[in-house]
């Protein structure tokens, strides 16, 4: 006769557990919507929140933006080899600092240790896109920066409250460095959402005992890492190669750089190497280690079983080697506010080179971001605003085998988690007007799968002395169809002047002084196209041009389709 284990792991109280932490984190994710003030955060929801253990292992997360999603757990195991057995109750940890594992200056992050009986057991945290965080440009990204300091305030890990008690002096610190009263408001949204994950998952502990809830937590683990594998087993195995290119560094005009990925699988396991890409640049556009892992692996989640659990167990199989000093991991003190951007050349390089290998997981090319960011005095409440267009820099997606793309999805690295401006609001918000905001015709790459459509935008820009400032990519070269398919179109900014003139501005640029009454004119392109468009059913073109999607031209000219 067997004798009966002291603890053994219930699989319905896995799944339960699995759920609960889920629902911790879309509670917080909730909290935030309802309590930020930025647009940016409460109506954009560029912003993340995550559950973690006491080590720091990733229990689940609710991934609005994903590439932020992803680059919390690092800072989080980065605080506890600061902080070691210095951490107390009620303390609170603020954090930005993209040379201690953060991913982009502007994404600040608020971490809360969580106690039971008197021991730490976990971590709750959220961190969010600021609208403005210091450095010599209000709102954070500065194309003319070539070192940190030119872009925004360094926080390294430090401690805001300290069991329980503000530490006003170190807030005073901080936000004597920040321009909008606004941030100071919405990390206060923050530390709320921290504080509701804490008492959610002492109420688990206390509901289950911490023994059942460690035991069934490392089950989880367990099982997510073995669905994992198995979805790995299912590529073939070998090593296989795929590079894409970043054009213009906000330095050197004409300059050009290479995103190389050279991926193993053996087995279980895989490996992404991006050792072999391009040297760090001497301007704007670097990425950091982290935002380059989260890259890595929202790209490769997008091409497994969706419903793989998000915590630790999922990344034990996935190995990655971002050597420092390349442009996707910058050594200090560059400057990298442009890192999380650079996910899109990883993904594709990503796909280009898993495509032949696995052709059903994989998606022709999404639109790449450019984007503006305005900033200037409201002329009616006499306040500073930041807006981060959003509106006009969501392109469409790639098409993948068997569907279409998605229409005005934008950036890969939201993976659609990133929402537009509620019209309405944007006009209340900013002294702006909105003109025009459509789908554009013909913008998705045709392919027997079309990719998602890009979109045009007009604005009407009011107040004296706005400054934009544009980032991004894909005004050099449009998009990639696969297997037959065809890419999409440019993307294009330009500026219509009250005075006639007109200017385009660079794709990392910084435009002062602009006008009272100037046009804002925007072309976000499409995804590209998957599979030759002479395939594309007949029906489907037919249903394309009765809807404006598809021009009669291009329906005739690309299509071969005859009505």
């Amino acid at each position: 006769m067997k004798m009966k284990t002291e603890q053994s792991v219930d699989k319905i109280l896995v799944s339960i557990l699995q759920r609960a932490f889920k629902a911790i984190t879309d509670e917080m994710s909730i909290s935030l919507t309802k309590t930020t003030r930025s647009p940016i955060l409460c109506e954009a929801k560029d912003f993340v929140t995550g559950l973690y253990d006491a080590e720091g292992q990733m229990l689940e997360q609710t991934e609005n933006l994903p590439i932020l999603s992803f680059s919390l757990g690092p800072v989080c195991k980065e605080i506890l080899r600061q902080y070691g057995s210095n951490l107390r109750e009620g303390d609170v940890i603020i954090h930005n600092d993209v040379f201690s594992m953060g991913n982009q200056n502007n994404d600040v992050a608020i971490f809360k240790p969580i106690f039971f009986d008197g021991e730490l057991v976990g971590w709750s945290a959220a961190k969010g896109h600021q609208a403005d965080i210091g450095g010599a440009v209000q709102g954070g990204y500065n194309p003319n920066a070539t070192e940190v300091w030119q872009e925004a305030l360094r926080i390294p890990a430090v401690k805001i409250y300290e069991a329980g008690h503000l530490r006003q002096d170190v807030w005073n610190l901080i936000f004597a460095n920040i321009r909008l009263q606004m941030v100071q408001e919405d990390i206060k949204a923050q530390m709320g959402a921290c504080t509701l994950g804490e008492r959610r998952l002492q109420a688990l502990y206390s509901k289950y005992g911490r023994a059942v809830v460690d035991l069934h937590k490392h089950a989880l683990f367990s099982a997510t890492e073995a669905m994992m594998r198995a979805e790995i087993e299912r590529f073939p195995p070998g090593e296989y190669k795929g590079s894409s290119w970043v054009y213009y560094d906000g330095k050197h005009p004409g300059s050009k750089f290479e995103v190389r990925a050279q991926i193993r699988v053996a087995g279980d396991e895989i490996w992404f190497d991006f050792s072999k890409s391009s040297q760090q640049t001497k301007g704007f556009v670097n990425g950091t280690y982290t935002s380059t892992c989260s890259a890595i692996t929202l790209t490769f989640l997008q091409m497994v079983n969706p419903a793989i659990p998000h915590n630790e167990g999922m990344l034990k199989p996935l190995h990655y080697i971002v050597p420092e000093g390349t442009i996707l991991n910058a050594s200090y003190p560059a400057a990298t506010t442009f890192g999380n951007h650079l996910c899109p050349q990883v993904a594709d390089s990503i796909f280009k080179a898993l495509g032949p290998a696995v052709p059903d997981r994989v998606t022709a090319g999404w639109n790449h971001l450019l984007c503006s960011l305005f900033t200037g005095t409201h002329p009616r409440t006499n306040r500073k605003y930041v807006d981060i267009c959003f509106l006009g820099m969501k392109g469409g997606s790639g098409a993948l085998k068997g569907c279409d793309g998605y229409d005005h999805i934008g950036m890969i690295d939201a993976s659609g988690g990133v929402l537009d401006q509620d019209y309405e609001m944007y006009e209340q918000q900013t002294p702006h007007m909105i003109i025009k905001h459509e789908y554009l015709c013909d913008s998705g790459g045709p392919g027997h799968w079309r990719g998602g459509l890009g979109t045009e935008t007009q604005i009407l820009l009011r107040g004296d002395e706005t400054t934009m400032v544009v980032f991004g990519d894909g005004d050099v070269e449009p998009n990639y169809g696969l297997f037959g398919g065809k890419g999409s179109v440019l993307n294009r900014i330009e500026l219509r002047y009250p005075n006639g003139k007109k200017k385009i501005p660079k794709s990392k640029d910084m435009v002062h002084g602009i006008p009272d009454g100037t046009v804002y004119h925007q072309i976000a392109g499409g995804g590209g196209g998957y599979g030759r468009p002479k395939k594309r059913p007949r029906e489907k073109i037919a249903q394309d041009v009765r809807n404006g999607v598809v021009s009669k031209r291009a329906a005739r000219e690309i299509y071969g389709f005859k009505s």
